[in-house]
């Protein structure tokens, strides 16, 4: 869908507030944000206004980088630099990055992008910086939803590669990048915000 000649999804819409109430104290002091798999680049935009302080360079892979170049214009904010072409499996940009930043992307890449996004972000990410993953999960190798279940049966009828991936399996990859699961926040619609420290002390906590 688009609108005024930029691609639209009402979902951005929809769930922008909810994880700006998560993200905002996150990245209080962080400075430079990496975010991947910008998507239509309005999350880009409706964040960076909102957190001023912090430069929130977007990324994706190059057929979307022109309705987020759309977005991004329009917007006109100077937090907001030109976005990077962004394939996991590609050359990353150099980092560190303060933070990092991933919405509904680990449910349409395979298992082994997966992986890749995960070893990638410890790489970029600075030791003691977070990387806020947004999007629907399974837990315990179980759905937490009739409608997440629906949802991961449409993923892998498109693609089978695609599909929710669970907390158990997330946490091993993180695990071998030196990221380590300080938050899990329950979001509407049956989704979740996991936060990930680079580095960082802290049990696991079963919910936010």
């Amino acid at each position: 869908m688009s609108t005024h000649g930029k691609p639209y999804a009402s979902s951005c819409d929809e769930n922008r507030e909810p994880i700006l109430a998560v993200i905002r104290p996150l990245f209080a002091s962080a400075r430079h944000l990496l975010e991947i798999g910008s998507g239509t680049g309005q999350h880009a935009v409706f964040f960076a206004a909102a957190m001023p302080h912090l430069t929130w360079q977007t990324s994706d892979v190059a057929e979307h980088l022109p309705g987020i170049r759309a977005w991004l214009e329009e917007a006109a904010l100077p937090n907001l630099p030109l976005p990077l072409t962004l394939d996991v499996n590609d050359d990353w940009p150099v980092g560190p990055f303060d933070a990092v930043f991933s919405a509904n992307t680990a449910h349409i890449m395979s298992a082994a992008d997966v992986a890749v996004l995960f070893r990638g972000v410890g790489e970029v990410l600075a030791p003691g910086g977070h990387f806020a993953q947004y999007g629907p999960f399974n837990e315990g190798g179980r759905y937490t939803s009739d409608s997440n279940r629906r949802f991961d049966a449409a993923l892998k009828s498109r693609d089978p590669r695609m599909g929710l991936r669970d907390l158990d399996d997330l946490r091993t990859l993180a695990a071998r990048h030196n990221l380590t699961l300080t938050d899990n926040h329950a979001m509407p619609v049956n989704n979740r915000t996991l936060v990930w420290q680079r580095g960082g002390a802290g049990a696991s906590l079963a919910g936010g």
